[in-house]
C-alpha cells in the first residue's frame, strides 16, 4: 500500500512537471510572437519615419511651393499617380512647382494635388466662361472668393456670389460663365483627382477651343455639344 502511495505521488509529480514544461514552453511561444510582433511594428515605424524625413529633405517635386511664374510654353508634368499628401501650407503668392496655366483666357494656379483631391485658385476676368460639361468620376466644388458666377446646373439656371460654395456632383452637366464687368476669383477642387492634373498641363496655352474640347474628351471631362 506505502509503495502504491509513492507510486501514485511519483506519477502526479512527473504530470505536474510535464504540465509545467508544456505552459513554460507556450510563454516561450508567446513571448516570441509577441517579440516578432514589436520588431515588425518597430521596422514599419522606422521606415515611415525614414520615407517622411527623406520626402521633408529631398522635396516632391510635384508638392514643392514655388512663388508663382507665367510659363511660356506648355510644360507637362508627368503625374500618372499623384503623392499622397502631406501636412503643410501653401502661401499665399506660390503654387505647386510654381505653375500658372492659362486657359482659354482664365488664370489658374494649382495649390494641391494628390490622388485623392486636386485644388487651384482660378481668375475668371469678365465675359469669360466654362461651357457646360460633365466629370463622370470626380465631384468638384466652386468657394467664390470675389465677383458674381452664372451657373447651369443640371441644365437649371442660377448664380452665385462671394462666400458661396457651388456643388457639383459627378455626372451633373454644369457651366459656370462671368457674365458681368468685373473679375471672379474662386477656388476650385475636385475629389479624386482622376486625369484633371494631365488635362490642365495638356491645355494650357492651347487657344482653339476645339483642340481643348477634343483634349478634355481624352481626359475624363466630357463637353456638352450648343442646345
Amino acid at each position: 500500500m506505502v509503495q502504491a502511495g509513492r507510486a501514485d505521488t511519483v506519477r502526479q509529480e512527473e504530470r505536474l512537471l510535464h504540465g509545467t514544461e508544456r505552459a513554460g514552453n507556450s510563454i516561450l511561444m508567446i513571448d516570441k510572437h509577441l517579440a516578432a510582433a514589436r520588431y515588425l511594428a518597430d521596422l514599419v515605424a522606422a521606415l515611415e519615419k525614414r520615407r517622411i524625413v527623406g520626402q521633408g529633405r529631398a522635396g516632391n517635386p510635384a508638392l514643392i511651393a514655388r512663388p508663382l511664374h507665367v510659363r511660356g510654353s506648355n510644360r507637362r508634368t508627368t503625374m500618372l499617380i499623384p503623392p499622397p499628401m502631406t501636412a503643410g501650407v501653401t502661401t499665399k503668392g506660390s503654387s505647386v512647382e510654381g505653375l500658372v496655366w492659362s486657359i482659354l483666357g482664365q488664370t489658374y494656379v494649382p495649390l494641391q494635388v494628390s490622388e485623392s483631391s486636386f485644388a487651384w485658385h482660378a481668375t475668371l476676368p469678365p465675359g469669360t466662361f466654362v461651357p457646360p460639361h460633365v466629370h463622370p468620376t470626380q465631384d468638384e466644388f466652386i468657394y467664390l472668393l470675389a465677383g458674381h458666377l452664372d451657373l447651369v446646373l443640371d441644365r437649371q439656371q442660377t448664380g452665385a456670389a462671394a462666400g458661396d460654395l457651388i456643388r457639383l456632383p459627378r455626372a451633373i452637366p454644369h457651366g459656370i460663365f462671368n457674365n458681368s464687368a468685373a473679375e471672379v476669383t474662386c477656388v476650385f477642387w475636385v475629389s479624386p483627382t482622376r486625369r484633371l492634373w494631365e488635362l490642365f498641363q495638356a491645355i494650357n496655352n492651347v487657344p482653339d477651343p476645339g483642340e481643348v474640347v477634343r483634349l478634355a474628351g481624352l481626359h475624363d471631362v466630357n463637353f456638352l455639344p450648343p442646345p
